[in-house]
């Protein structure tokens, strides 16, 4: 039996001191956390609610006025089509009317005979419901979706937000990127247990904290989408970061180290790296509150705290795994040793860059910014069915409600006045530009039908002109509420807020990389170009998502799907600035000689950030497969960020700027080194 000497070092190789005395307790315990929270989340079930309430904004007032009326529960529409008429077969789709009625929580069915095309061809039935969408039980909208689509030959699609809850499906996306991940690593490693360890390490941190999450949900406002996003950010970040920490073991180890020594080395500093990238990727996210949206609250948090047992698993979990396999993967590493001469590749490329970093420096920058042009005229809005899959049912409920009653009747406007003429509220729209058809008044409130879908930009154009133009010229007051003014005010408060939101997540990154180089400059660098891989990223986006560019389906991005982009990446660039610069800092340090840490720093961690960004860029670019476009839309904006900062920036960008700063690159007025705590990533020499 190996015998595990008790550690030196600082807390982190103390703690992985423990792991190693303790191989067997740390893996049991972690066990045990997942077993127990996914059994605890499988018998509790999950309680995701969509919060898109936005207090204070106009179209939030509409739907607080009409939350106790009869149109406040959630509705669906059950859509026929017969090329015959659909007069024709009247008793099939009345006796599945009937049918319907009798499913639980159905509070009333009108229709179809009632609102026919003008060709007779298709009808459409409102169902309303006893509760809203989110408090439905998802067995009994199933139920009813089954009893709806008999009508024998008449063809039936549904549509509406309950109907959404049990069309979205899981694409393989996550399986697809940890399969990806795990064939770099096993081509890095020469070695299927040591590419395993990484992996293995974030299933368990990503398990647990996915059925905590669940179980919250319960108690928390949390959305829908938060579980695929969780898996999307903590299986790249887990990965990445156990990845690194086993990188630097294995360096120890082939510099002649004992394994246990080798471990605590590597906790002593990549484990530093990891913790800290960590952090900032926390407070990134964090920064979301910031916004004061109460639907990305949940979101948020729920993020962070996966990031944050993925730090945990990284510097417990890791350490014991290393312990138990430490005689297998010793007798791997030494037999690929010889593979080590990888980083004379990196040296040549910090040589060649330092020598003239001018001309990379304008490619490099002339990339980003080129990308980043386009999200200048990035629009913003919500999915509707005409974005989901062609197939689906939603999706063709879409079309056939399009097809016979023009394309804005999916997303009409709801205008309200309490103290207004509502008859000549409807005159006045009907007289309106953009407008296809009004509604008669109902309760002072009256719907009024686009020309244009709700993914054009006319009809949000016409939200604005409606409440700037139109409406100021009626007496009393009037407010305009609906699916795309929704996404207007959405839009509008993010714009808003986006500065504080900035402001506070870029500020303490900064702080904290000031703290940790004892530097002005390189904080300074970091953000920069932090911000510069983050807008090239939405400017890919908006070209795929927004312009449609390689056969998406073109329309606006999910209105909170850039502010979350934004805390990610610019969390995990933050990551790679960290572990580049800190073995900068390190050779810096030791030697004072400015070059020679660019080149040694990019050579030590040359290939493993490469590494770990295919692996993320794997893992994320999986989520394109992924049916729902919101989380598509989240893969590519992550992938192609994490792939021009690996390349671009962590390759060509930050070397050459490196060089130019030379040695000013570590400098700290005197006065403010006193005054900064000391946080290094080092341990001291």
């Amino acid at each position: 039996m190996d015998t595990i000497t008790r550690p030196t070092g600082g807390t982190l190789a103390r703690v992985a001191g423990w792991a190693q005395r303790h191989r067997w307790l740390a893996v049991a315990l972690w066990a045990l956390v997942l077993i127990g929270v996914t059994v605890t989340s499988r018998l509790t079930g999950s309680a995701f609610h969509d919060d898109n309430s936005l207090p204070g904004t106009e179209s939030q007032q509409v739907v607080d006025l009409l939350k106790n009326t009869a149109q406040s529960g959630a509705s669906a529409q059950i859509v026929f089509k017969e090329d015959n008429g659909l007069a024709t077969q009247r008793a099939a789709v009345e006796t599945t009317l009937g049918n319907v009625r009798l499913q639980p929580h159905v509070r009333s069915v009108t229709g179809p005979f009632e609102t026919l095309s003008a060709d007779g061809r298709i009808g459409y039935a409102t169902v309303t419901f006893d509760a809203a969408s989110t408090d439905l039980p998802y067995d009994d909208i199933v139920k009813f979706a089954d009893t709806a689509k008999q009508a024998g030959p008449v063809e039936v699609a549904l549509a509406g937000d309950p109907v959404e809850r049990i069309s979205e499906g899981g694409g393989p996306a996550e399986g697809v990127g940890l399969l990806a991940a795990l064939v770099i690593l096993v081509f890095l490693f020469r070695s299927l247990l040591a590419a395993g360890l990484p992996v293995l390490t974030a299933v368990f941190a990503v398990g647990s904290t996915l059925g905590v999450i669940t179980v919250v949900s319960h108690y928390v406002d949390i959305a829908s989408y938060t579980s695929p996003l969780m898996m999307l950010v903590g299986f790249g970040v887990g990965v990445d970061y156990a990845l690194l920490i086993f990188s630097r073991y294995r360096t120890e180890i082939l510099a002649g180290h004992d394994r246990d020594t080798a471990a605590r080395r590597a906790l002593d500093t990549a484990g530093r790296s990891v913790l800290f990238a960590g952090t900032t990727v926390i407070i990134a996210l964090l920064g979301l509150l910031a916004l004061g949206l109460g639907g990305l609250r949940g979101v948020a948090v729920a993020v962070a705290l996966t990031v944050l047992m993925t730090m945990l698993a990284s510097v417990t979990l890791l350490p014991a795994l290393l312990s138990l396999f430490g005689k297998r993967l010793e007798r791997g590493i030494r037999k690929h040793a010889v593979r080590r001469e990888h980083g004379r590749w990196w040296r040549r490329l910090a040589d060649g860059v330092q020598r003239r970093p001018l001309a990379p420096l304008a490619i490099g920058l002339v990339l980003l910014v080129g990308l980043s042009i386009p999200a200048a005229g990035m629009r913003l809005g919500f999915a509707d069915a005409s974005t989901d899959p062609a197939g689906s049912t939603t999706r063709q409920a879409y079309d056939l409600l399009a097809e016979g009653f023009g394309p804005g009747f999916s997303g009409p406007l709801a205008i309200v006045t309490e103290d207004g003429d509502p008859v000549a509220l409807q005159q006045k729209l009907t007289e309106t530009p953009g407008v296809a058809r009004v509604l008669t008044p109902v309760n002072g409130t009256v719907l009024a039908f686009p020309t244009t879908s709700p993914q054009d930009a006319a009809t949000a154009e016409l939200v604005t002109r409606l409440r700037t133009d139109v409406l100021p010229t009626l007496p009393g007051h009037y407010l305009v509420g609906g699916s795309v003014a929704a996404a207007t005010d959405f839009a509008g408060a993010v714009a808003d807020r986006l500065p504080l939101f900035v402001l506070v997540v870029v500020g303490l990154s900064a702080l904290l990389l000031m703290v940790v180089f004892r530097s002005i400059l390189i904080p300074l660098k970091a953000a920069l170009l932090n911000l510069l891989s983050i807008g090239a990223s939405l400017g890919v986006m908006t070209l795929v998502f927004g312009d449609g560019w390689f056969g998406a389906q073109p329309g606006p991005i999910e209105a909170f799907v850039p502010v979350m982009i934004f805390a990610i990446v610019f969390g995990l660039s933050m990551d790679y600035e960290v572990f580049l610069v800190s073995r900068m800092h390190e050779e810096w340090r030791r030697t004072g000689d400015a070059r020679l840490a660019v080149r040694e720093g990019l050579a030590s961690t040359g290939g493993v950030i490469t590494a770990a960004g295919a692996i993320m860029v794997l893992v994320f670019g999986a989520f394109l497969l992924d049916p729902s476009r919101m989380l598509a839309q989240f893969g590519l904006g992550l992938a192609v960020a994490v792939l021009l900062d690996a390349l671009v920036i962590r390759c060509l960008l930050v070397p050459a700027i490196m060089r130019l700063f030379g040695e000013r690159a570590w400098w700290l007025p005197r006065w403010l080194d006193h005054r900064l705590p000391h946080l290094a990533l080092e341990p001291r020499s």
